[in-house]
């Protein structure tokens, strides 16, 4: 029995990178092995154990073999005959099949090393294209390397659009996208992501309303990329350089969704792309199985995102409208994530990278002054039912035209 580390702990080291997880194949065990030496088991689809110190993922050394469409579909091997090179043989990338030793020597039958050197991105081997889910690690992989110089092969590229074209991608499960998905959206360039699915023709099938908005023109006085695909990617980008929230960044791909179905006899204008979006925002992260309170944010900036643009121009009542349709005075994060999406939206034009938004602060004034209206006080004046709900919205539309 012999433990190797493996995997993206030797890749991030080899890279002078952060080290967050670390996990260990076991050659050479049984899981009786295992659990008598007291490691605990956790792994559901084949045989994964935890150290009983460090509590580290140990798995068995193991070979697949494909049974079937999708993530799920595989036979799993695993025994004391698996050697580490079979292990290694069926991981993804060239640069997640190192290994190393207790002893320290480091085995790299597949050239992960030169391949980390070199900044490619590789596939193993053609069984790649057997799981789906391999495509959208290997955007997230580009996504997070890209911007240290790493580029994806051109064999692996092409193996990638291939899966596309047969239809492998069509059996994704929506959790393991959304997983792939939410960890691409809080890296540092996620919009990375989303152009390398693009590339392959997965995105029309992964996230079709995003993918629809590519070809669709803006007024270029206002936006000088004139692409409504490309704008929202800049928003995106915009949005992580901000350390924006996950919501807010599920809600920037989002916001302009309704973009996509504008009526051609009105292009380039987008009149009501706001209430237009509502729809495909839903079905996207219904799709996917976003999050409850993610896909409440999502809907609710892409309806008001224009509005915090405009606020300028607002009545007190229709700022207090958005506060009340936002559910700001008991979701101030709500808010952020709002002005966050909005920041973006503004900065993610070519030109306008660095631009002010004095917006936010007007909107936090608002809200503050709204909010500290003593409800308790008004209902105290003798009034009954509606009538308070009335007397506490007038107070707050006239608390927030003094204020702003």
């Amino acid at each position: 029995m012999q433990r190797y580390l493996v995997g993206g702990a030797l890749r991030d080291e080899f890279l002078g990178l952060p080290v967050a997880d670390r996990d260990w194949v076991v050659v050479g065990a049984t899981p009786k092995q295992m659990t008598a030496a007291g490691y605990t088991p956790v792994g559901r689809d084949f045989p994964v154990f935890l150290h009983p110190e460090t509590r580290e993922e140990h798995a068995l050394a193991r070979t697949e073999r494909k049974s079937g469409h999708g993530y799920h579909g595989f036979v799993f091997h695993t025994g004391s005959d698996v050697t580490l090179e079979a292990d290694l043989a069926r991981r993804d990338l060239t640069v997640n099949a190192i290994a190393r030793a207790d002893d320290g020597s480091v085995i790299d039958p597949y050239g992960g090393r030169a391949d980390l050197e070199a900044g490619v991105l590789r596939h193993v081997s053609d069984a790649f294209a057997e799981d789906p889910v391999r495509l959208l690690r290997l955007a997230r992989y580009y996504a997070r390397l890209a911007p240290l110089g790493f580029t994806v092969a051109d064999k692996t590229m092409d193996l990638a659009r291939a899966m596309v074209a047969g239809g492998e991608i069509d059996h994704l499960v929506p959790e393991r996208v959304w997983a792939e998905m939410e960890r691409a959206l809080m890296g540092a360039e996620p919009q990375l992501f989303f152009y390398l699915l693009r590339a392959t023709g997965a995105l029309a099938i992964v996230l079709p309303e995003l993918d629809r908005l590519f070809g669709v023109p803006q007024p270029v006085r206002y936006h000088p990329e004139i692409d409504s695909g490309v704008h929202t990617l800049l928003v995106l980008g915009q949005a992580a350089r901000a350390k924006a929230s996950l919501a807010a960044r599920f809600a920037a791909i989002c916001h302009d969704f309704g973009k996509a179905i504008t009526p051609k006899d009105i292009l380039p204008s987008h009149r009501g792309h706001e209430e237009r979006g509502i729809a495909p925002t839903e079905a996207a992260s219904e799709r996917l199985g976003v999050p409850k309170r993610l896909r409440q944010t999502a809907r609710l900036i892409t309806r008001w995102h224009t509005h915090l643009h405009r606020i300028d121009e607002l009545r007190p009542g229709t700022v207090l409208k958005v506060l009340e349709a936002l559910d700001a005075f008991r979701r101030p994060e709500r808010i952020e994530d709002l002005i966050a999406v909005c920041a973006a939206d503004v900065r993610g034009r070519l030109g306008y990278e660095h631009h002010a938004y004095p917006q936010a602060d007007k909107i936090r004034k608002a809200r503050e002054a709204a909010r500290v209206i003593d409800g308790a006080a008004i209902a105290g004046r003798g009034l009954e039912g509606p009538e308070i709900g009335r007397a506490l919205r007038a107070a707050r539309i006239r608390a927030i035209a003094a204020t702003i």
